[in-house]
């Protein structure tokens, strides 16, 4: 055993999250952490005498509501500009899909993240991870995907890897350049799918700027067998696989994405009964997007109770991004999700630290407050862990330990 100073951080109300149904109660009432990670959950009368020795400091928590930190699966923060006419013309009846045809969509964004050097991007990067951090969020997925170039998207992913480094929080980079195809591949899909996985992929992750490889499979968008050959690079390379899928229209993308043993497959706005159960198969984490959802308008809700039934994993993230999902509090995605999508508040909070660590392939050390994790929890003035996903446009995150220090 460890003889090192231990913290003890008492008072409290502790929901472990370690499943849905430890995401609906207390469970313990003391943590006592030794340097970044959990030693002990529990209650504190049951405190072995030799570990309560080792606490040479105690936070009294104030009978405060206690979760794992939150966990932000899906983003795409790193941007230049914004798409607020785009948000117009759709309001004016535009779809999303005929203003990207005419040029606007991602391309628009593409754009402008090219002509931006890495402290605009930083810049403009830092408010949106600044507001996802007070509310409580402790490690967040990163996209690429708005540079199209191997430089553009590297700088991207550098960025990502900057942000965690100032901010002191957990940032997990995701490839994903097969997010639309640039203008100077166009009419040339399939060669610029073997450019990114075969040139750019190999070369990104020898610089160990890639943690997970994404790609964008839908209806105009890329098709599975486009993510048939970037992830038997990705496979080769030994990074795991993500999928955008099923948003607009079922490509066959999850039977692709299960078929390499996906994290996770996100948006799911279309799903077979055959996807489910594959993903469940796999252990492939549903990431719900709410927020891109409402913004969109769209009206056919991912099958919740399909991917209830088949026990597939969920998860509910920001989708953070400029032209459909302009939102940095993920507060207000597990609202959404059980105002739009039926979650009930237990299966939002499990959605934003259980299974969102699992769909970033950290279930084993963070997501939960149990021995052996990161000590990352949030400390909130709620009575009980449903209010999280009840109050919108209040905040009511108290403090936040991260590696095991109060910030």
């Amino acid at each position: 055993m460890s003889v090192t100073p231990a913290i003890l951080w008492r008072n409290a109300r502790v929901v472990p999250c370690t499943s849905i149904a430890t995401a609906a109660t207390v469970q313990a009432d003391a943590i006592v952490t030794d340097g970044a990670r959990i030693e002990w959950v529990g209650r504190e009368a049951m405190l072995p005498a030799a570990l309560r020795e080792r606490c040479r400091s105690v936070h009294d928590l104030g009978d405060r509501l206690v979760t794992p930190g939150l966990i932000d699966c899906h983003t795409h923060l790193v941007f230049a500009g914004d798409r607020a006419a785009e948000f117009a013309e759709r309001q004016r009846g535009v779809s999303y899909e005929e203003i990207a045809r005419r040029g606007g969509g991602i391309l628009s964004t593409v754009h402008a993240t090219r002509a931006a050097g890495t402290e605009i991007l930083l810049d403009a990067a830092r408010p949106r991870l600044d507001a996802l951090l007070r509310e409580g969020v402790t490690a967040i997925e990163i996209k690429s995907g708005y540079g199209l170039t191997l430089e553009a998207e590297a700088r991207m992913l550098e960025v990502a890897r900057e942000l965690g480094r100032r901010h002191g929080v957990f940032v997990r980079t995701t490839y994903l350049a097969a997010h639309a195809v640039p203008p100077e591949f166009s009419g040339r899909s399939a060669e610029y799918v073997r450019v990114l996985a075969r040139d750019w992929l190999p070369e990104l992750a020898r610089r160990g700027l890639v943690d997970a490889v994404d790609i964008y499979c839908d209806r105009g968008a890329f098709s599975a067998a486009d993510a048939v050959v970037l992830f038997e690079v990705s496979r080769e390379l030994g990074l795991p696989i993500k999928m955008h899928a099923g948003q607009f229209a079922d490509v066959g993308g999850v039977e692709v994405a299960t078929r390499f043993t996906a994290l996770s497959c996100d948006h799911l706005e279309e799903l077979g009964a055959g996807d489910a159960t594959r993903m469940a198969a796999a252990g492939t984490v549903a990431v719900l997007l709410p927020v891109a959802y409402y913004t969109l308008g769209q009206t056919k809700p991912p099958p919740v109770a399909l991917l209830r039934r088949e026990g597939v994993p969920i998860a509910v993230a920001t989708d953070c991004n400029p032209g459909t999902s302009p939102c940095a509090s993920l507060l207000l995605a597990m609202n959404m999700a059980c105002r739009l999508f039926a979650l009930t508040p237990e299966e939002a909070l499990a959605g934003v630290t259980h299974h969102a660590a699992q769909a970033l392939g950290l279930a084993l050390g963070r997501g939960s407050l149990a021995p052996g994790a990161v000590a990352d929890f949030v400390i909130w003035d709620l009575a009980a862990p449903h209010e999280l996903s009840y109050w919108t446009g209040i905040n009511r995150c108290h403090a936040v330990v991260r590696g095991g220090a109060m910030q």
